[in-house]
C-alpha cells in the first residue's frame, strides 16, 4: 500500500538524492508530468511525459529541481514536500507546496523494464 509522507526541509538533499540513485540511474525511462496549479493563473502543465533523469534539492537556492531530458524544472522556495511513496520506496508523486498558495505536482510513471536483481 502507497504512503503519503510530508519530507522534512533537512532531509530534502538526502532523500531525493537516495531515490535518483535507487530508481533514476539505470536507464530506465521514467516519465513525469508537472503541473502548476496556482491561484491566479489556474491550472497548467509545465512538462507532459517528459523524461525524468534526477530530482536533486538546492539548500542555497531553496530549490527542488527536477533534472528532465528535455530541460530542468525548478521549484522554488518550497513551504513543505509530499510525496507518495509506493512499497518499494518508488514516488508515484511528488507536491510541492509554496507560501503563496500555488503548488506543482509532478506524477511519476514507470515507464521501462528494470533488469532483475
Amino acid at each position: 500500500m502507497s504512503a503519503t509522507t510530508r519530507i522534512p526541509r533537512d532531509s530534502l538533499a538526502r532523500y531525493f538524492d537516495a531515490f535518483t540513485k535507487r530508481f533514476l540511474k539505470d536507464g530506465s525511462p521514467e516519465v513525469v508530468d508537472v503541473e502548476v496549479l496556482a491561484p491566479d493563473l489556474g491550472d497548467q502543465f509545465a512538462a507532459v511525459g517528459a523524461r525524468l533523469v534526477g530530482i536533486t534539492y538546492d539548500p542555497h537556492d531553496n530549490a527542488l529541481e527536477f533534472e528532465l531530458e528535455s530541460g530542468d524544472h525548478r521549484a522554488f522556495q518550497p513551504l513543505e514536500v509530499w510525496v507518495i511513496e509506493e512499497p518499494d520506496g518508488f514516488l508515484s508523486a511528488i507536491e510541492v507546496v509554496r507560501a503563496d498558495g500555488s503548488r506543482e505536482v509532478v506524477r511519476v510513471q514507470r515507464v521501462g523494464l528494470r533488469p532483475a536483481h
